[in-house]
């Protein structure tokens, strides 16, 4: 209730200073005829000056819009910056289609005035990239071009300003066939680039965005496969680089991931001039830096890789694509799918993949169908979004109309706005008191609603509980001893209730087991992970060999599947006299045979596809004539892809290394030490999946 009194005192006084402001305000028409700015003027652009600034510190975009429109009504500032202000304010909330509206009229001027030439600059600089990266060539031309005519040789213009159109102007005529064209612009550009780099440049601002710029020419001349040119780019950013590196105030970080991409780009240069031996050489180097070794240093990689026919590791890097797009919220549109999962579908295909391959396929197609439905809709709206902001720009216009007309009433209007203001302080007193009294039964009633919302969550979290209980009840007990046979699981999902599973039983002196992992974790994954453990206890019963069990698994989990749920298997059954293991391997982790005496390795087995995606696959199935001695270690991936808060995975070496290493006592002591050698991996992190484990040993 204090701040309650605090708010209401200060409106008061707020709304007192108003009141007496409008009366002793200045008509602006005195103030027209005046030659020079007076020192009020001066304060008054710095204010101005301040609150947009303010506004932009605060990523309050909708007051900054709200300040172009009050402040061009005004006359307080141009057009020009005005409508730059709106589409910076637009383009910042992600309504691109709104902010191309807003930047065209800030460009829509014949004479170019002094103090608008940033603005104008930065908003044809804005818009010719936005149609860039759209790839509408023809629309970067119509707008940057014009912009630079406009622009070269005036002194209030930026050299930056200008290097970034003439790149946009070259990169379009690049991809419209047009290469003498486009090595005319890009030789304005660089030597832009160059201009702003011999300026005062203190903090290497500048020259940072010389290297992102020549860099960027670099690109568009690898996309649009003119490598010669691209060669030479690449070798102008090496220069300027080298003299960002001499500045005492370099980036490191940013000198690595130059370097990388500098080495990466003269690999596939080579690689492209048929000098194979540099374009390998030049790649190892790219290696060693530490921006190859990020998700998307790994990711750039590929396109060498790719080109280089090095299919194998370029689907090993296409292996975190799924975790990397989620993490940083990509929506697969149609320019995403030829982006990243086309090229993973290639390299799975061409390191021989078959399973992975398909599975890629499968995504390729149920993304195509979402991202038409995204496009769709994203033209629908963009429409709307032109509709609705022309809407109001004529509404602007009839504002503007009507402030001009009424001009003259201004006088009569203070006076009584005086009066009302005197009669609206009298009764904001008397609201107060009224509105006192309100507000305390408002924040009784608050409590009220607290205290179901608290009793609505933990019914939850109970019902969630017994969820994981009658889930965790679904599973055997972890340990199982019986004669010349130890064997240990552990299942710890990552959320509440989880999608991983274990399942074993005895049938005389015949071991039946299995450990599965469902797409997606929650609710969803735990009913379908449910309904797998039935069938396969089920199928086990008929005594059925492990490839019919995942042949019929799959046949009853194909039908009626809309929502394309699918498991990764991994199906056994050891003959506990004999040692003899018949397995089938459903698209799930390889196991590790073998510990710290031989040496363990991971199984080599014929690839299946994952239970559940294609109706009518037969599964084929494996032996091993005896796994006597040899502790088999079979996981989910929640193991070897848990992930620290740097997002470094524990890795497939990494449990190599420490299974090798680890003296085998009992299957127990395995799990549980693998299970502590993840938890230090994560060092506080949230598990990103859930983690199943089983170890057994026969005789």
């Amino acid at each position: 209730m204090k701040r309650l009194k605090q708010w209401t005192v200060g409106a008061a006084i707020i709304l007192a200073a108003v009141i007496i402001a409008s009366c002793g305000g200045k008509d602006e028409r005195s103030w027209k005829g005046e030659s020079k700015k007076s020192a009020k003027d001066s304060i008054k652009a710095s204010l101005i000056d301040s609150m947009i600034v303010a506004a932009d510190n605060a990523k309050d975009h909708d007051r900054k819009f709200f300040l172009a429109d009050s402040l061009e009504k005004t006359g307080d500032i141009s057009m020009v910056r005005a409508n730059y202000l709106r589409g910076s304010a637009l383009n910042s909330q992600k309504q691109k289609a709104a902010a191309e509206v807003y930047y065209k009229k800030a460009l829509d001027v014949e004479e170019l005035d002094d103090k608008d030439v940033f603005y104008y600059s930065r908003s044809a600089r804005t818009l010719a990239q936005m149609y860039s990266v759209k790839n509408d060539y023809e629309a970067t031309l119509r707008v940057a071009t014009p912009a630079v005519e406009k622009l070269e040789g005036n002194a209030k213009a930026q050299s930056r300003d200008l290097a970034v159109l003439y790149y946009t102007i070259g990169s379009a005529e690049m991809y419209l066939g047009n290469e003498k064209e486009a090595s005319k612009s890009y030789e304005n550009a660089y030597w832009h680039y160059k201009n702003s780099i011999s300026k005062k440049d203190t903090n290497g601002s500048r020259i940072r965005s010389a290297i992102t710029g020549i860099n960027n020419i670099t690109v568009a001349c690898l996309n649009t496969q003119h490598y010669k040119e691209g060669k030479k780019w690449n070798d102008r950013t090496d220069s300027v680089l080298y003299v960002y590196r001499l500045r005492p105030d370099a980036d490191s970080e940013f000198c690595d991931h130059y370097r990388a991409r500098i080495l990466l780009f003269n690999a596939l240069t080579s690689y492209a001039a048929g000098n194979h031996a540099a374009a390998a050489e030049a790649f190892a180097g790219f290696q060693k830096t530490e921006y190859a070794q990020t998700e998307q240093g790994q990711l750039d990689s590929n396109d060498y890789l790719m080109i280089a026919h090095r299919y194998d590791e370029a689907s090993k890097n296409f292996r975190m694509l799924d975790h990397w797009i989620a993490f940083r919220g990509f929506k697969m549109t149609l320019d995403n799918i030829a982006l990243y999962l086309v090229p993973k579908f290639r390299a799975n295909y061409g390191a021989g993949h078959r399973d992975s391959a398909l599975y890629v396929a499968n995504q390729i197609c149920n993304a195509y169908d979402s991202a038409l439905v995204w496009s769709k809709r994203d033209d629908t709206a963009e429409m709307a979004t032109i509709y609705e902001t022309n809407k109001k720009e004529e509404e602007l216009v009839r504002s503007q109309w009507e402030v001009e007309k009424r001009g003259h009433e201004i006088f009569r209007q203070r006076l009584i706005s005086l009066g009302v203001g005197i009669l609206l302080l009298v009764g904001f007193f008397g609201f107060y008191v009224v509105h006192n009294r309100k507000a305390l039964k408002l924040l009784q009633a608050a409590y009220g609603q607290l205290e179901e919302a608290t009793t609505a969550r933990e019914r939850i979290e109970s019902e969630l509980r017994i969820a994981r209980d009658i889930q965790m009840s679904m599973i055997p007990a972890g340990n199982l001893e019986s004669e010349g046979l130890d064997l240990f699981a552990s299942m710890t999902p990552a959320k509440e209730v989880g999608g991983d599973l274990y399942d074993y039983f005895m049938e005389k002196d015949h071991l039946y087991f299995a450990i599965g992992d469902v797409s997606g974790k929650g609710v969803p994954a735990s009913l379908f992970m449910a309904q797998v453990i039935r069938l396969f206890r089920a199928m086990a019963k008929h005594h059925y060999s492990p490839a019919e069990i995942c042949t019929r698994i799959n046949d009853e989990l194909t039908e009626n599947n809309e929502n394309g749920m699918f498991i990764t298997m991994f199906i056994g059954l050891v003959d506990i006299n004999t040692g003899r293991l018949d397995f089938c391997n459903a698209g799930h982790n390889p196991p590790v045979l073998g510990g710290d005496a031989d040496g363990g390795n991971f199984l080599q087995m014929i690839p299946n596809a994952p239970i559940g995606l294609w109706a009518g696959l037969e599964f084929e199935g494996e032996f091993i004539e005896s796994i006597k001695g040899k502790p088999l270690f079979i996981y989910t991936d929640g193991l070897n892809e848990a992930e620290n808060p740097q997002l470094e995975r524990f890795g497939d070496e990494h449990m190599l290394d420490v299974l090798r290493q680890t003296h085998f006592a009992n299957a127990m002591q395995v799990v549980e030490m693998l299970k502590r050698q993840v938890e230090e991996h994560r060092n506080g992190a949230d598990p990103n999946d859930d983690l199943t484990m089983m170890c057994l040993k026969v005789g």
